[in-house]
């Protein structure tokens, strides 16, 4: 599987920002999906999790309430929709997959295989 991480920029707190990830892949859709954040001088932390199925999702504390992921798995894209925007949001955001497909949607960085190439979030107070 493969991952292309888009939509990051820069916008005010309070602000609103779409990421997306493409999977590629033949299996592409039957993969949880997961977003995670690395702040300057921070380990990267989970931010939020899919199942295969778009049904079951998993978030962060941090997070829960303003960001909101969703999948179409007609399109082999995953959606994060990050609202209430935060300066602690700022960080580069990342889509992972776990190896093996329909995973438990989970916070364990290790569990996940495959990554993007990160996208940039930054949040200006």
């Amino acid at each position: 599987v493969q991952l292309q991480a888009s939509g990051g920029g820069a916008v005010q707190a309070g602000g609103s920002l779409r990421l997306s990830c493409a999977a590629s892949g033949s299996t592409a859709s039957s993969y949880t999906m997961g977003w995670f954040r690395q702040a300057p001088g921070k380990e990267r932390e989970f931010v939020a999790a899919i199942n295969w199925s778009g049904l079951a999702t998993y978030y962060a504390d941090s997070v829960k309430g303003r960001f909101t992921l969703s999948r179409d798995n007609n399109k082999n894209t995953v959606a994060l929709q990050m609202n209430s925007l935060k300066p602690e949001d700022t960080a580069v955001y990342y889509c992972a997959a776990p190896r093996a497909i329909k995973v438990v949607p989970n916070p364990v960085e290790e569990s996940y295989t495959y990554w993007g190439q990160g996208t940039q979030v930054t949040v200006s107070s």
